[in-house]
């Protein structure tokens, strides 16, 4: 019988500068789902929760760079065939500078543990090869990234590009890009600093990946289903792993932190999960679709698909 695995990560960065409120919420509403619909056991053999709450202080399950990292290990090896594993990250996303070369922005994402101030963010490329090269290509991993610029946060192979019957058209990606570039300028003018100076680069890069998409979008080798290669300069294509990833905005987004029947949640977590609980039995397209319009009653982040190969996103949700 297939077992499921199930590691789910909340980070409110209690007590800092970068204090969040939804994120642990958003961890617990996930487990309830995987447990109350999906058939997940929450015993601590089958599911990882991990969070900065006190008590997890000190212990394998207070999410620092190592802890997640070894978590991760724990749940993409001694797999057999026909597993089925779940992976969410709720908590702060950012970029660092790529120095491939691969991306148009100039900026790799990347995740922050609850000690990222110290020692450091955990880099989309890491995240790859931590989660999805090890994984035995005969189990499926379905990802959840409720952060920002988490589009290409495992640096998957190939991307869902909407169309015109997939959500985010033409005119908005421009005013976008535009918005970027405005918000860039506003923030230099409030004075110099290092922070600023940087935040505005991260800015800039953002509208600069929204126009080279642009550029392009024509040469794009878009198959049938509307999925894109990525053209990560390391071929992880190649990987042919069962992998399907659900992020909550493009690289070039925010992700909000909101608050649902007065809970602080993350939106792209509740969206995705309201969605399945109203209708579990549907495609991955399906799945983006709604949820893309769920979220678009209130918020610009426009979520994301991608996978790990060029897979039939008509197929309906293996989870």
């Amino acid at each position: 019988m297939a077992r499921k695995k199930a590691l789910l990560v909340g980070i409110n960065y209690y007590g800092t500068d970068h204090e969040l409120n939804g994120c642990i919420n958003d961890s617990e509403n996930i487990r309830n789902f995987l447990v109350e619909e999906r058939g997940f056991s929450p015993s601590g053999h089958d599911m990882v929760m991990m969070s900065d709450i006190p008590e997890n202080e000190g212990t394998p399950f207070f999410p620092t760079g190592a802890n997640i990292m070894a978590a991760i290990n724990w749940l993409v090896t001694r797999n057999q065939p026909g597993d089925i594993l779940w992976f969410s990250y709720s908590g702060h996303g950012g970029q660092v500078r790529d120095d491939d070369g691969d991306r148009a922005s100039g900026f790799d994402d990347t995740i922050c543990p609850v000690d990222f101030s110290e020692n450091g963010q955990i880099t989309s490329k890491i995240l790859h090869r931590a989660i999805v090269s090890p994984m035995n290509p005969e189990c499926r991993l379905t990802i959840l990234f409720d952060c920002c610029h988490s589009g290409s946060a495992c640096e998957l192979p190939y991307v869902f590009r909407p169309d015109e019957e997939g959500n985010v058209n033409l005119v908005d990606t421009i005013k976008k890009g535009v918005e970027l570039i405005r918000a860039a300028g506003d923030l230099l003018e409030r004075g110099f600093s290092v922070s600023r100076i940087d935040d505005a680069k991260m800015l800039l890069g953002g509208a600069t990946d929204f126009f080279n998409g642009l550029h392009h979008r024509g040469n794009e080798d878009v198959d049938e289903d509307g999925l894109a290669p990525e053209n990560f300069e390391e071929h992880w294509e190649i990987e042919g792993k069962d992998v399907w990833m659900f992020s909550g905005c493009a690289d070039n987004q925010t992700s909000a932190d909101t608050s649902i029947a007065g809970a602080p949640t993350g939106a792209m977590s509740w969206a995705f999960v309201r969605t399945l609980r109203e209708n579990p039995e549907q495609s991955y397209i399906n799945i983006l679709q709604n949820t893309r319009e769920e979220l678009a009653q209130k918020y610009s982040q426009v979520p994301q698909l991608s996978c790990g190969g060029r897979y039939d996103l008509d197929q309906v949700l293996v989870l």
